[in-house]
């Protein structure tokens, strides 16, 4: 059973997602709405998939924690899901090596067939 991290600042969307990644057989060890708490939940739980919001609550964006995450854990696969469709963000993103970019609204078809 894939272990999922999932970080993102907006309550429902993080329900819904949770709900998604139950749906598709994995296990969901955390969700977390900041940056440094998604490395701090990603040390504690060392997951096989991060879903990973860019904008995000407090001083770190999601790339950022990405950056420092896959530092430590570099099996560990990252599938950044945003509402920022902006070039700059996903031409930082591209540095830290993703699995996939998705835009927002996430779909189950989507997440299942990159989990």
């Amino acid at each position: 059973m894939k272990r999922v991290l999932i970080v993102e600042d907006d309550l429902i969307i993080s329900l819904t997602t949770e709900k998604m990644v139950e749906k598709l057989g994995c296990q969901v060890v955390a969700c977390v709405t900041s940056g440094e708490d998604a490395i701090k939940a990603a040390k504690e739980n060392n997951p096989d998939i991060i879903l990973m919001d860019i904008r995000l609550n407090g001083s770190m964006d999601g790339i950022e924690a990405t950056q420092e995450i896959l530092a430590k854990l570099d099996s560990t696969r990252v599938i950044y899901v945003t509402g920022n469709t902006d070039n700059a963000y996903k031409e930082r993103a591209e540095k830290t090596g993703y699995d996939a970019y998705l835009i927002k609204p996430l779909r189950m078809e989507d997440l299942k067939s990159i989990i």
